[in-house]
């Protein structure tokens, strides 16, 4: 997201300033005035599974969907250029007028003091420029809920997908608005799945996807598509050392965001459960050196005091420490490999799998300690929101 967009602010200012393309007008007849004001869906799927990949189907049936997010947080006028403001993108849920975003393109400042931005704007690709209302957001996803009056707009939304259906070298398209410049389209393919990103707070979004497809500053927020046009992600960040996109960006999975947009429409928060532990993933070598049970699965080093894991009998491993191929590691532990008959490989697995569940839920976790299975029941608590360390 780019924090200064004089440029577009300017525009927007003077658009919304003449109530132009917005509805605001009184003139002509009342037919001409109820035509305005009614919403037309447009629900256009002409893309069919099996097609392939085609840039060109792909924007023109999704761009209508997406939206530019004009962010104000110091002053409530948009003609003043020197007020704090922040550019992202968003795209269209449904007829409702409910569209997503990243939690970071409408707040400012550090978890647990963020502030909402005083003023959104969206607009959408046939020019239309309206205020938005944020349902609510969530820091651990980096996902917001917006809300427009539907009235006198025309909305395309986007369908989403399945996080399942993502594999590497899957083809993908990326549209938004980088550096202000809307309704932009990048493609490229799935460099990886299964990423770890930082969300807002300390806990890491498990599961994410990540793209050589171009992303920058002003695409967080916008849909990251496969080739049926379906949402498989939510663009979030990119990995730089320039500032710019190096074809390194990363997206939450559509999993995640259905999860956060579901709850932040119910009641305009999210909450996550909380197991409270700390595990490292088993490679061969370090399996032989501590004479683990089993090839894969996530190593208990440290279970939170007082946590659901520590009240549940999982153990971590012992206070002495012992250096193995440049890291330290603590034996004793259990090894978790399942959760609920879901099969746990690594930390990541472990992660996703927690994430996606209910405060309060009670799992059976399948742990191995001195070499015997062992199915223990675990009453998951609720996360702890927590800032990024050196934040704030």
């Amino acid at each position: 997201m780019s924090r200064s967009a004089p440029a577009l602010l300017a525009a927007l200012a003077a658009t919304l300033g003449a109530g132009a393309g917005c509805g605001f007008g009184n003139d002509g007849d009342d037919d001409d005035a109820a035509a305005r004001t009614t919403t037309r869906i447009e629900v256009v799927r002409g893309l069919e599974k099996g097609d392939g990949f085609d840039p060109q189907a792909i924007y023109k049936e999704e761009a209508p969907g997406v939206v530019t997010v004009v962010s104000l947080f110091g002053s409530e006028s948009l003609t003043d250029l020197e007020s704090s403001g922040g550019v992202g993108s968003g795209f269209v849920l449904n007829g409702d007028g409910e569209i997503a975003t990243n939690a970071h393109v409408v707040t400012t400042g550090e978890v647990p003091d963020l502030r909402e931005a005083r003023t959104v704007y969206v607009e959408f690709a046939d020019g239309n420029q309206v205020e938005a209302t944020v349902r609510g957001y969530d820091p651990e996803a980096d996902i917001a809920l917006l809300k427009v009056d539907p009235k006198g707009l025309t909305l395309r939304p986007l369908p989403l997908g399945e996080s399942a259906s993502v594999e590497v070298g899957t083809p993908v398209a990326a549209i938004g608005s980088p550096f202000s410049e809307r309704q932009s389209l990048s493609v490229g393919v799935v460099s990886a799945v299964d990423r770890s990103i930082s969300g807002l707070t300390a806990f890491q979004i498990a599961g994410a996807i990540q793209t050589d497809a171009a992303i920058n500053p002003g695409n967080s927020g916008g849909p990251l598509v496969d080739e049926d046009g379906e949402v498989i992600g939510v663009n979030q960040q990119i990995k730089t050392s320039s500032g710019g996109g190096e074809g390194v960006g990363f997206a939450v999975p559509v999993d995640v965001v259905r999860r956060s947009l579901e709850q932040l429409r119910q009641k305009g928060e999210v909450s996550y459960a909380f197991l409270g532990v700390e595990t490292v993933p088993i490679y061969p070598q370090l399996r032989e050196r501590f004479d683990l049970p089993v090839d894969a699965g996530a190593w208990l080093q440290d279970v939170a005091e007082d946590g659901p894991a520590e009240a549940a009998g999982l153990r971590g491993g012992d206070a002495g420490q012992s250096t193995f191929q440049v890291r330290r590691y603590r034996s004793g532990g259990d090894v978790i490999t399942r959760i609920d008959g879901r099969p746990v490989d690594d930390p990541d697995d472990l992660s996703r799998a927690v994430g996606l569940l209910d405060p309060g839920s009670t799992v059976t976790v399948e742990a191995w300690r001195d070499g015997e299975r062992r199915s223990i029941k675990v009453k998951l608590g609720e996360r702890p929101l927590q800032r990024l360390p050196g934040a704030g």
